[in-house]
């Protein structure tokens, strides 16, 4: 998959690193960027060979956010550039539609960020502000190096201090009381707090911080293909369960299908040997 502002390579057999790369804007998230994160995460959906995926920034920042450069795309259809005529969503004459619509395509990346069955490791360095904080609350885990810093940056700039999910993330990570803070300061956070308070697991230095990645993702390669896709299911499942019953039941339905498939008995093998499983085909 070749794309102009991330970048997808899959370095090891069923590990899938998406990097932001924009870094000479801090990986900033503009429209062109937004439309290619929905299109790789479309091929990830149904990606069988990706097990996991890291999702990182090229150089020295994770991501800063909306690009602010692009925010008068939002104010007249005649500033259009030519590289976004066929986003028919820039293109409404209405004001207000234009906004909606261009705000609803942002929030969707979060969405299927979480929609893709791979787990998510967030690999955060340097700054992780406004839609750059969503992409990492976004994910399944969050590993920060000691230069990451994340704030809510929509408060501090005339926005309301929840946008693109992150009203419904930042409570169910660390929450009610400290998210509300966070949300309505637009204060800092550096990796540091953001261990203490369990936002992130564990800080690593700069240059160990795709290796730190790597190994959680090794890790959970040792787990079978469907049992890791329906435990990320059932995790976005039953967070909002509305009863203990209604989660065992899903629970229930993903046990009985993962010993109907012959995976169970090669991690049985395994288990029993003191080996690592050896999976076949997706």
């Amino acid at each position: 998959m070749k794309y102009k502002t991330i970048k997808y390579q899959e370095l090891e057999e069923g590990i899938g690193i998406l990097t932001l790369n924009r870094p000479e804007r801090l990986n900033a998230l503009n429209f062109e960027m937004i439309e290619e994160l929905h299109e790789v995460f479309s091929e990830l959906e149904w990606n069988l060979d990706c097990r996991v995926l890291i999702l990182t920034g090229e150089g020295r920042a994770f991501c800063s956010g909306t690009d602010l450069k692009e925010s008068s795309l939002f104010e007249s259809v005649d500033k259009l550039p030519e590289k976004y005529s066929n986003l028919k969503y820039l293109k409404v004459e209405d004001d207000a539609k234009r906004k909606m619509y261009g705000q609803k395509r942002i929030a969707e990346v979060m969405i299927r960020l979480r929609r893709i069955n791979q787990p998510v490791i967030a690999a955060v360095k340097g700054p992780a502000t406004g839609g750059g904080f969503a992409l990492a609350m976004a994910s399944d885990i969050r590993i920060a190096s000691e230069s990451a810093r994340f704030n809510n940056a929509f408060i501090n700039i005339g926005m309301s201090g929840t946008d693109v999910g992150s009203s419904y993330f930042l409570p169910r990570l660390i929450g009610l009381s400290r998210a509300a803070e966070i949300l309505y300061t637009g204060r800092f956070v550096d990796a540091r707090e953001a261990e203490r308070i369990g936002f992130v697991s564990r800080v690593v230095p700069d240059n160990q911080l795709l290796e730190a990645a790597l190994d959680l993702a090794r890790e959970m390669l040792k787990k079978s293909p469907l049992g890791l896709r329906l435990t990320k299911e059932a995790i976005n499942q039953n967070i909002d369960a509305p009863s203990i019953e209604a989660a065992i039941y899903l629970e229930n339905r993903n046990q009985a299908v993962c010993m109907s498939t012959k995976d169970i008995f090669e991690a049985l093998a395994a288990f029993f040997e003191k080996r690592s499983p050896k999976y076949g085909k997706r």
